[in-house]
């Protein structure tokens, strides 16, 4: 099931453009914090969706790295 959803994300980043990926990953950074500070303050039902949240920001930036160097 996790596969369907990755390929899925995947799929939508790569029909972003450059200043769509850069909004979409400030925005995603946000949510992080926000999500990090209230586990901190009290634990999250499912913690992994901040390991989640990390990879998402991650494959974001990786599709925006590519379309930066033009691959």
């Amino acid at each position: 099931m996790a596969n369907k959803q990755t390929y899925d994300f995947n799929k939508s980043v790569k029909e972003l453009n450059v200043s769509d990926l850069k909004a979409k990953i400030s925005e995603d950074q946000l949510r992080l914090k926000k999500l990090e500070f209230a586990h901190a303050i009290s634990p999250l039902e499912n913690p992994m969706n901040i390991r989640g949240l990390r990879r998402d920001i991650a494959r974001l930036q990786t599709e925006l790295k590519k379309k930066e160097m033009g691959i």
